[in-house]
């Protein structure tokens, strides 16, 4: 007996010095915490006790009779447990409320399916929760809370510690049909203070690196016949090989930053709480834990989670039975085993919720579905007390505290915004740095939502200054990705293309001041590259002594074709030449089989004196050919010359053609600085509140920037034209002020007039030249060329869209023009300097 008074006396020293040492703790992880989580001051200085709890509703004041009778089984329990595991901590089974009322954990959950589409899946509900909660530390980091609010109130206030957002996920998956479990446990210093800044970011891991525990095909598979057993374990042996490797890396990068973690004297005790999926519903392929805190899914065998005590869902709740001195890896999630867990209400040795379908008709084959899961929740849980979860449409867009968060990973930093927070539609921006410190940035990636231009990405990178942005399909010019360090002309750009959306197939074009590459694809003519080579710039001098840039010289193109099996090899060009400067067009042909060399042709076109005034003549010397495999004879000239024509007329359009792609790369920027300088935001048609706010936000700036026409500058007086008429010094009659009203209105009324008819005349003269256009076509289409027709097809879309540009600015200046009338007419009545004669004319 005194050998086990000495060591209780000795247990309860070594707590008394736990707790002494747990306030300087709780200290050191408020400040990693806000270190590593961006926590607005407001928020920082929210105090729990001072939220107002009078006007919830009366469940989450008092408990009924079958909650009573629940907390004393669940206190009886408590006891029978304490005694027969004296070594253990106790459970963490009936905290008080926000109320300062004890409720049974199990009822603090609230199942709920809310309408958006995100949520129906665990990686949305993860996400959402871990981007709309704040991260509170535990008081004590070795104890569990001894509140645990309802998932309304945490929603509300938008904080909470781990416990806080394990129970508000829980309560979706559960809600989105998901086996899903909070779990009390431990877990490491890292994953319990949210200090991520020795983690890689996610979105700079490659796909395959990204561990999506749980994920699946929502499509439904065909049957596989494979055994679920030799998977489940080949699943587990990989996924142990797969742990093994990340902590070995994770050890090597701890050890190369010398200090950068310390050892953690409450390694093993850290209370944490996050949430358990098990396999089998919402097909998911096998069982996985989720970090609420990051809304990271984890393999059960995670080095990062060192020890379960017990688990809880809405119906029940489980204490683990089982040794966690190798952390979670040993441990078996079989809820149906009472030698591994004890369950607190067993209504029967395994929860009806733990059986397949197929097994449920197996052993009540004579009752419903519906009945047993009713009789199962009368027989093990009362009703939660929780009010029903409810999150706006503007809650769940605005997503994040304060409408940003900002989260440190391994050399990088993510930030994150909710949409329309930012003029320019930026959600979230991730920024790469070269030191531990953040101090010297790498690179900066850049998401964006809602941009009317369809930019999607922006990458730039701080070391060579090159930006690429990235585009959605749909763009007007059919952009996919641009890159540049301007959009000035002068400097080097690399273009993506759409190309199914595109006449002429092209996918990429790079440009610089020297060439221009382009790339094609599913041609006809079997073209997938043209490159163009250009010469210095020769400035013109024109009469008034002004100089400017003449367009690029052509000195060389180059032409790429695949192969065309409807021809012999020797007929059919892989590559074309034109020398422009030298006069000389090169051709060689693709190889036949068993050569190692092709067919060529070179073929010199005649002095420029001496096409003059006659016709071309075709000599030997202006060819050389070499014919593979076949001995060299006799050249025909008539072939050649009808050969040489032909090239000369192709030279002709493929200098046009580049001219073409020249202006188009011209268009693009300039359209590009256009939108870079007037961001536009596109609103849903479906979002009515945010259209009818954008609505009136459009009308108020057009009437602003359109209000009384002329006066350029505020402090410029209106009326000063009209009273110089009337010689008008201090005072006024009736009829002069009469005079100057009228005068004014009717400028007005004939400024308005004659704008509307500008823009009228221009819109008819639009369309009269589409019609020419699309008469010429018809009368010309068969005699065009894929090429030609392409180029039309290009200028045809470009001519609809000004069309439709004009048909727009007409009708808003039909429909603003009595509403600017009319806002003259009220201004010219209050005018001090009129008022007198016209306040009642």
């Amino acid at each position: 007996m005194d050998v086990l008074e000495e060591k209780e006396e000795e247990e309860q020293r070594e707590e008394l010095k736990a707790l002494d040492s747990s306030d300087n703790l709780q200290d050191v992880e408020t400040e990693v915490s806000e270190e590593q989580v961006f926590v607005p001051s407001d928020v920082l200085d929210f105090d729990w006790s001072s939220i107002d709890t009078s006007q919830l509703p009366s469940l989450y004041h008092t408990n009924s009779l079958k909650e009573e009778k629940l907390l004393l089984v669940a206190e009886h329990f408590l006891q029978q447990y304490s005694h027969l595991c004296p070594d253990r901590k106790l459970l963490f089974l009936h905290p008080v409320n926000e109320c300062g009322l004890q409720k049974f954990v199990s009822t603090t959950l609230r199942p709920t399916l809310l309408p958006y589409p995100e949520l129906q899946h665990w990686d949305g509900c993860a996400s959402f929760v871990s981007d709309y909660l704040t991260m509170e530390p535990l008081e004590s980091p070795i104890a569990p809370p001894s509140k645990l609010y309802s998932p309304t109130t945490i929603l509300k206030y938008q904080r909470g510690n781990c416990f806080d957002f394990s129970v508000v996920l829980c309560s979706l998956l559960l809600g989105a049909g998901y086996d899903a479990y909070c779990v009390h446990g431990y877990a490491t210093r890292q994953m319990c203070s949210l200090d991520e800044t020795l983690e890689l970011c996610p979105l700079l891991m490659k796909p395959q690196e990204v561990p999506k525990y749980g994920m699946k095909s929502r499509i439904k598979p065909l049957p596989d016949q494979q055994s679920m057993f030799e998977l489940q374990q080949e699943a587990k042996k990989k996924a142990e090989t797969e742990a093994a490797q990340k902590n070995k890396g994770r050890e090597e990068e701890q050890v190369t930053e010398v200090g950068k973690l310390k050892r953690d004297p409450w390694s093993g005790l850290r209370v944490h709480a996050w949430v358990l999926v098990l396999s089998g519903k919402r097909e998911v392929p096998e069982t996985f834990f989720i970090n609420p805190f990051t809304g990271n899914s984890h393999s059960t065998m995670d080095e990062h989670f060192l020890g379960i005590e017990s688990v809880w869902n809405h119906r029940n709740y489980w204490v683990n039975m089982q040794d966690c001195r190798n952390g979670c890896k040993d441990l078996i999630f079989d809820l149906g085993d009472t030698l591994r867990w004890e369950v607190m209400l067993s209504g029967s040795n395994r929860s009806l919720q733990q059986l397949s379908d197929a097994e449920k008709e197996k052993r009540f084959p004579d009752r419903t579905m519906d009945d047993m899961e009713k009789e199962d929740m009368s027989l093990d849980m009362p009703q939660s007390w929780v009010a029903p979860i409810q999150i706006s449409p503007r809650e769940f867009e605005t997503r994040c505290s304060q409408g940003r968060k900002v989260t440190l990973y391994k050399q990088a930093k993510l930030e994150k915004w909710a949409p329309y927070l930012n003029e320019n539609g930026l959600v979230k921006r991730l920024t790469i740095y070269a030191d531990s410190d953040y101090t010297e940035a790498v690179e900066v990636r850049e998401w964006f939502k809602n941009r009317e231009d369809l930019l999607v990405m922006r990458e730039v990178n701080k070391q060579t200054q090159v930006t690429t942005d990235y585009f959605s399909p749909g763009h007007l010019l059919s952009l996919k990705a641009h890159s540049y360090k301007s959009l000035e002309p002068k400097s080097e750009h690399v273009m993506e293309f759409y190309h199914e959306a595109r006449v002429d197939g092209l996918q990429k074009r790079v440009e610089d001041v020297k060439e221009m590459t382009e790339y094609f694809v599913g041609r006809d003519d079997f073209l997938h590259v043209r490159q163009t080579v250009f010469g210095k710039r020769v400035k013109k001098v024109h009469l008034a002594g002004t100089s400017i840039d003449s367009s690029r010289p052509i000195v060389q193109i180059k032409e790429c074709f695949h192969r065309n099996l409807e021809k012999p090899a020797d007929e059919d060009v892989a590559e074309r030449i034109f020398l422009i400067t030298e006069e000389t067009i090169s051709l060689t042909y693709h190889l036949k089989d068993k050569y190692i060399t092709a067919s060529k042709k070179d073929l010199f076109k005649a002095a420029e004196d001496d096409r003059r005034g006659r016709e071309t003549v075709m000599t030997p010397e202006m060819c050389i050919i070499y014919e593979a495999g076949c001995p060299e004879k006799a050249k025909k000239l008539l072939p050649l010359y009808e050969l040489l024509q032909e090239l000369t007329k192709e030279e002709k359009q493929l200098k046009l053609q580049v001219q073409q792609s020249e202006a188009e790369v011209l268009n693009i920027l300039e359209i590009r600085k256009n939108e870079e300088n007037d961001i536009k935001l596109s609103v849903s048609m479906y979002n009515t509140a945010r259209s009818e706010m954008r609505a009136h936000q459009y009308e108020a700036t057009n009437t602003i920037e359109d209000e009384f026409l002329g006066q350029k500058e505020q402090g410029q007086d209106y009326l000063a034209p009209f009273l110089i008429q009337i010689g008008y010094r201090e005072k006024m009659t009736k009829g002069q002020a009469l005079r100057v009203r009228d005068n004014c209105l009717t400028d007005l009324k004939h400024r308005l007039i004659n704008k509307v008819n500008i823009i009228q005349a221009r819109f008819e003269k639009a369309v009269e030249e589409l019609q020419k256009k699309e008469q010429w076509f018809q009368e010309k289409r068969d005699q065009l060329s894929t090429e030609e027709e392409g180029d039309f097809l290009t200028r045809y879309s470009e001519a609809m869209f000004h069309i439709h540009i004009l048909a727009l600015r007409l009708n808003r200046e039909k429909q603003v023009a009595p509403q600017k009338y009319l806002a003259l007419e009220e201004k010219l009545r209050k005018d001090p300097r009129l008022a007198e004669h016209l306040g009642h004319a």
